[in-house]
């Protein structure tokens, strides 16, 4: 019995496995607030670019084609021409007014920048511009 209470009260070597615990479980966050960090930036950069179409789309030389490209070489440039695949523009009208608006479904990054395809929606809208 004394020996095992003495086995039990030696806490010899326990660092080593107090450090390999610790050390894992501080990697495990540290990749998980990078890869969040990530995903904030794919969804801003997808929205940055959808508004920059809108709003070359919505001018009054343009077409609404011209405003899928623009968003389709802005998020290729920024992250990667696949998380720019499925763009949409329709003209619409908001509180009265014409305007263009462009929708953009990506990749939302879950383990680096592989995920789930299309569960990112990203809308953004622009008045149309008329000589008038």
């Amino acid at each position: 019995m004394r020996t095992l209470r003495r086995a039990l009260s030696d806490d010899t070597g326990s660092s080593p496995v107090e450090f390999v615990l610790v050390g894992g479980l501080l990697t495990l966050l540290t990749f998980a607030v990078l890869q969040l960090a990530l995903a904030i930036y794919v969804r801003n950069v997808v929205h940055d670019a959808a508004v920059e179409g809108a709003f070359h789309a919505a001018l009054a030389d343009t077409s609404l084609e011209e405003g899928v490209a623009r968003t389709r070489e802005m998020v290729g440039r920024a992250v990667s021409e696949s998380y720019a695949e499925d763009v949409s523009i329709v003209e619409t009208t908001e509180a009265g007014v014409p305007s263009v608006r462009v929708t953009v479904r990506a990749t939302l990054p879950l383990i680096g920048l592989l995920g789930a395809p299309r569960a990112m929606e990203v809308n953004a809208h622009a008045p149309v511009e008329s000589f008038e």
